[in-house]
């Protein structure tokens, strides 16, 4: 007899109960006019591209290249460097054991292929060629006191 006789529930002023109540009207979208692009601009392409050294090149037209990156440690959030091989295809067969390529991402050429070695340009050394004085005193153009006559 208790089961049928449950206490009456308090009514609240919410429209989010069980759906009771009345909701506003919801405003109406506004449109913002879409930018097109110029057709100036050129495309952006997000390739995917690194560099590593050439660890292999036994076979023909395909070198092994070892990238290797920083990445933080899972537990001890310290940076460990990580290496991993990749084939990359060498069609002149132009790289040797130690060179340092930039690898291209492309179309699948074979099974484990999918980049492209292009080699990296040699870095100019900021450092100017030194005299025969073994100093750099033309850079300003001003010579040393050992270099002064008297």
């Amino acid at each position: 007899m208790w089961l049928l006789q449950l206490p009456s529930i308090p009514k609240l002023s919410t429209p989010f109960l069980h759906g009771a109540g009345t909701l506003r009207s919801a405003p109406t979208a506004i449109t913002f006019p879409t930018p097109s692009a110029p057709s100036s601009m050129p495309t952006i392409r997000a390739m995917k591209s690194m560099q590593g050294k050439v660890v292999c090149t036994t076979n023909d037209k395909t070198v092994a290249v070892e990238v290797t990156r920083l990445a933080p440690h899972p537990k001890y959030k310290r940076r460990v460097r990580k290496k991993k091989r990749y084939q990359a295809h060498d069609p002149d067969n132009q790289f040797k054991v130690g060179d340092i390529v930039q690898l291209l991402k492309s179309r699948p050429i074979s099974k484990t292929k999918t980049f492209v070695a292009v080699s990296v340009p040699k870095r100019d050394s900021t450092n100017k060629p030194l005299d025969e004085a073994g100093s750099s005193s033309s850079d300003i153009g001003i010579p040393l006191e050992s270099q002064q006559q008297a």
